[in-house]
């Protein structure tokens, strides 16, 4: 299942689970956006080829993180006349992973994204017993490290 959208003046052939790099889309890491420019789709019965969109299909894509691009240089000169300028720029942009292609009536599958640090801890958690060997290993450190030398000067 793929489908070709549209974002920032770019078209994107994209399937679940795809990572993209895409003109900048407002929303923080961790957010789920909705691509609704969907121009073409293949749901495995075949490929639907909107008009210029599909009606009523969507992609559902969560943001990874916002950061910039490479710089991008722009260099002019005009040859014996000593014109010479060098400007650049670095554009902004959004990473997402596409979680969901949805046709006309389908629902966004609700994913269970609870964090570690959203998750209350128990004594009995993974989250404790996996920060309990790091503090053992600390203490036998500290303790070997106030143990008293032994004196080489009584043999």
């Amino acid at each position: 299942m793929y489908a070709v959208v549209k974002t920032g003046g770019k078209q994107y052939r994209v399937a679940k689970d795809d990572v993209l790099t895409v003109e900048k889309l407002d929303g923080e890491a961790g957010a789920v956006v909705e691509l609704e420019e969907v121009l073409a789709m293949d749901d495995g019965k075949g490929l639907t080829i909107g008009t210029p969109m599909v009606d009523g299909a969507r992609v559902a894509a969560t943001v990874l993180e916002q950061k910039k691009s490479d710089k991008v240089v722009i260099f002019k000169k005009k040859r014996r006349k000593n014109y010479r300028r060098t400007k650049g720029h670095r554009q902004q942009v959004t990473v997402i992973r596409i979680s969901d292609i949805l046709a006309r009536g389908q629902k966004m599958a609700v994913a269970k994204a609870t964090s570690d640090a959203d998750a209350p801890t128990k004594k009995g958690s993974a989250k404790a017993k996996a920060k309990s060997p790091v503090k053992a290993r600390a203490k036998a450190k500290t303790a070997a490290k106030k143990a008293p030398a032994k004196d080489k000067s009584k043999d």
